[in-house]
């Protein structure tokens, strides 16, 4: 902090530290900054110290030291603040952040091994839960330093860990993947990052990352900002985004249920209840709601309607309800919980379930981390979705061969994309999540592709060919069979 024009500041540590984001800060802002002592504080010209900036220190111990009036006494319960999603599959919705729920989620990081003295680096926008609330929440509530980057840069994200000393990292979607695609680096090995915290950590990079960097402890976590229910993954056991224990299921009110994976819909027995998920058969995450529980209350969005749609009830017993979260989920026979999709991003396809999140990791994987976004779009006269992907490709260096050859091993025959869209970008979110909506309404249509480049696969050749309205109208009259 530090008072004054940032033209006029001048020297000191922070002088590089600031740097990041020198270049956003308004002409206007004013600057503070602590000053050494003894201090003068009898002298109202010390409140400036010669160079444009203002004594923070001796403003503070000349301010009235009387309690200050609160102007709202909401308490615990009470509305903090209004965090909108990341709009991965919508427009963004603005969820309702209580004191204890920012209370709730910071402690629940940081009793997963952070100490007082840790310096926890962050390099994710603060307008997300992520990093405004769990990340910052180190600082705010238990005295951690927290080392803050303006902008996530792949390749600093370890060099900035040596410069600051950081002793825990944070990570979000598809940042750690981003990070093992950077050349090797002294900083690879000579930071102190003992662990690292996240979501979004591929199961099929997990053990490269922590390898190459050389790092003791990953814990990934998983949760909704609009949610009631966060597990964890607290033994490091790679791909596991939390763990249920399966001899005391009940200890923790989270399920997972069946569900239509196309639809998200609950799938009901003959009284009309949700059935529970058998291990490793996919289900929807939900969080059981109890209103006298603060850790269990539901807050939801601002919108009450866009909250409504997010509860189902009559789950295990008539009148009780849960938050739904939409993302589809497997428990193994021990209780390690994996992420599998999201409810109406699996499409179903030659009569079998396709999960985007597991073929857009095989395809990132065998096309040197590219950005790869998976979904089904309908094809006129045939059942189900046509699996199609959004890649990117700025040099003009993919194989769309070799890619082939290489999807033909790793995946089944129904889940290799149809339709592949080669493009310069993706869409993401601030949270590095990666946008499918407006492509999977563009479809496979050539005339909505823009400058992006086509493409089908024929199986006969075993190849990619280029798509183009000839080829479009082919496939749409049944031509060209897929």
């Amino acid at each position: 902090l530090g008072i004054g024009d940032w033209e006029d500041w001048k020297g000191g540590n922070w002088a590089s530290a600031i740097q990041d984001v020198a270049k956003d800060l308004r002409p206007s802002l004013k600057l503070f900054k602590f000053s050494q002592r003894p201090l003068k504080t009898s002298n109202s010209k010390s409140e400036g110290s010669g160079d444009g900036i203002a004594d923070f220190t001796n403003l503070v111990e000349t301010t009235s030291p009387a309690p200050w009036t609160l102007a709202d006494a909401d308490g615990f319960q009470g509305k903090l603040l209004y965090i909108y999603t990341s709009g991965t599959t919508g427009l963004p919705k603005a969820a309702v952040i209580s004191n204890a729920r920012f209370v709730f989620m910071a402690t629940g990081l940081h009793y997963m091994g952070l100490e007082g003295n840790d310096v926890f680096y962050c390099p994710l926008p603060l307008y997300h839960t992520a990093g405004g609330v769990i990340s910052v929440g180190q600082a705010i509530i238990f005295g951690c330093t927290v080392a803050l980057k303006a902008k996530f840069s792949a390749s600093q994200y370890f060099p900035d860990c040596v410069k600051y000393k950081a002793t825990a990292a944070h990570y979000i979607g598809e940042m750690c993947r981003y990070v093992l695609a950077t050349p090797p680096s002294p900083a690879d090995t000579q930071h102190s990052v003992r662990v690292i915290y996240g979501n979004g950590l591929r199961p099929q990079i997990w053990k490269d990352f922590v390898k190459r960097f050389n790092i003791q402890s990953v814990t990934e976590f998983y949760g909704a900002t609009e949610g009631n229910a966060n597990i964890a993954n607290v033994d490091g056991t790679p791909g596991a985004i939390g763990f249920v224990s399966r001899i005391f299921p009940k200890v923790y009110p989270i399920a997972i249920i069946k569900v239509n994976q196309e639809t998200g819909e609950p799938i009901r027995n003959s009284k009309g209840l949700c059935q529970l998920a058998e291990p490793n058969e996919p289900g929807v995450f939900i969080g059981k709601i109890q209103a006298s529980n603060p850790a269990r209350q539901y807050l939801g969005y601002v919108d009450k309607a866009a909250s409504d749609k997010k509860v189902v009830q009559n789950v295990f017993h008539f009148g009780d309800s849960a938050f739904i979260s939409g993302d589809i989920l497997v428990a193994d026979e021990f209780g390690y919980l994996f992420f599998r999709d999201r409810t109406g991003d699996t499409f179903r396809w030659r009569g079998e379930n396709v999960s985007t999140t597991e073929v857009e990791a095989a395809i990132s994987r065998v096309a040197d981390h590219r950005d790869a976004v998976v979904y089904g779009v309908l094809v006129p006269n045939t059942e189900g979705r046509a699996g199609m992907c959004g890649i990117v490709d700025v040099d003009g260096t993919l194989d769309l061969d070799k890619l082939c050859r290489d999807l033909a091993r790793d995946l089944p025959v129904y889940a290799r994309p149809v339709f592949i869209r080669v493009m310069d970008s993706l869409d993401m979110t601030g949270t590095f999540k990666m946008k499918k909506t407006d492509l999977q309404k563009d479809g496979f249509d050539p005339k909505l592709a823009k400058k992006d480049r086509l493409y089908y696969l024929d199986l006969k050749q075993g190849r990619y060919l280029p798509l183009g309205v000839e080829e479009y109208d082919k496939i749409i009259s049944g031509q060209i069979r897929l």
